[in-house]
């Protein structure tokens, strides 16, 4: 559709509607609900912008922007009065709904889990292009998933919705075989010092995720041996699967029915997901951002982050090096040229400058 009125009459005849306008969708009066899902941190920005600013909730498939613009975003839809969350389906939605339910049932959630089958910073989009058009998708996403930055910017939303921190830039991720093994190989003394974001790699369940969470209760502990979860103090609870196309209309019910986020910012960054060289790159490139062939993302702590006013790598798209940088030596603001008319760096400014 080209314009309000066909889109109201395809509406109106409970008929799909495509457009490539999408201020169409977030001024329509019949709309509630705008699910944006591009992966985009330039694009989503607009498209968030406008719905909140049409009052319309906002449901993410997209971390890259919630990691990079999520406490803005937030702020601008809590004085408009809607909902700004990401979604359920997806690992940060699940992993937030797997934190509140072992809170729930009496349990400190110290350690919130990712779990990969692959990380390989060298990724580019000529090495991972089979795969996506065999799977029918970007050849960039697919080399954000293989290259580590997209687990990055999943697991800075979670720490920026919990508070937990990063024990080292871009996580541990140790190696196991099943995801109960990570009772054991995360340092206790920082689970229990306000808890961690982190992954483990090559276990089962591969698609799952997973919290860690403590109970040292003597009666806790004895039926939690007698129901096969171990030992104890610490127990491993996941969940198998994430299934974001097909989850994600709980999070819109959610959202309009019951005016509540799957996970949101609870203020300011936690966690930023802060920009490394692929290879060594020269003066005068232009670095193409998330999933690209310049450079890839790794999460760190944000205090860290700024004080080493470092680049971050939802920024990253467009900007122009000043210097030369060594392969995997992190980019900092001071050595890029950033570009022109981009409403990510306007809100990036009023971020920094409102949450510090």
């Amino acid at each position: 559709v080209a314009n309000a009125k066909a889109l109201a009459q395809a509406i109106k005849n409970k008929k799909s509607a495509i457009t490539s306008n999408y201020d169409l969708l977030c001024a329509s009066p019949d709309i509630d609900v705008i699910v944006e899902a591009s992966g985009e941190v330039e694009f989503g920005a607009r498209v968030v912008t406008s719905a909140i600013k049409n009052k319309k909730h906002v449901v993410l498939i997209n971390a890259e922007l919630d990691s990079t613009l999520g406490p803005i975003l937030k702020r601008r839809a809590d004085e408009a009065g809607v909902i700004y969350t990401q979604t359920d389906g997806d690992q940060p939605g699940v992993l937030m709904n797997l934190y509140r339910f072992v809170k729930s049932i009496g349990f400190k959630p110290v350690m919130a889990g990712n779990i990969k089958s692959l990380i390989d910073a060298r990724r580019t989009p000529e090495t991972q292009k089979a795969f996506a058009e065999a799977h029918f998708q970007r050849p960039k996403m697919i080399t954000s998933f293989a290259d580590g930055t997209k687990i990055s910017m999943e697991m800075a939303t979670v720490a920026n919705a919990t508070g937990f921190k990063i024990i080292k830039r871009g996580m541990a991720g140790p190696r196991c075989a099943r995801v109960e093994e990570a009772v054991k190989l995360f340092p206790m003394d920082e689970l229990m010092d306000g808890g961690i974001v982190d992954y483990i790699l090559g276990a089962e369940p591969s698609f799952g995720v997973f919290i860690l969470g403590y109970n040292n209760h003597p009666l806790t502990r004895q039926y939690m041996n007698m129901y096969k979860m171990g030992d104890g103090p610490l127990y491993t609870f996941y969940v198998p699967y994430h299934l974001s196309p097909i989850e994600t209309s709980a999070s819109v019910g959610q959202a309009f029915i019951f005016k509540d986020a799957t996970i949101a910012p609870l203020g300011g960054l936690v966690a930023e997901v802060v920009t490394l060289a692929k290879r060594d790159l020269k003066a005068g490139e232009v670095l193409d951002g998330i999933g690209g062939f310049t450079v890839y993302g790794a999460i760190d702590n944000y205090k860290t982050a700024k004080k080493e006013n470092l680049l971050p790598m939802g920024l990253s798209d467009g900007c122009k090096l000043k210097r030369d940088i060594k392969m995997d030596e992190a980019i900092a603001y001071s050595d890029v040229d950033l570009p022109a008319d981009r409403l990510s760096l306007e809100l990036r400014k009023e971020q920094d400058k409102i949450f510090g």
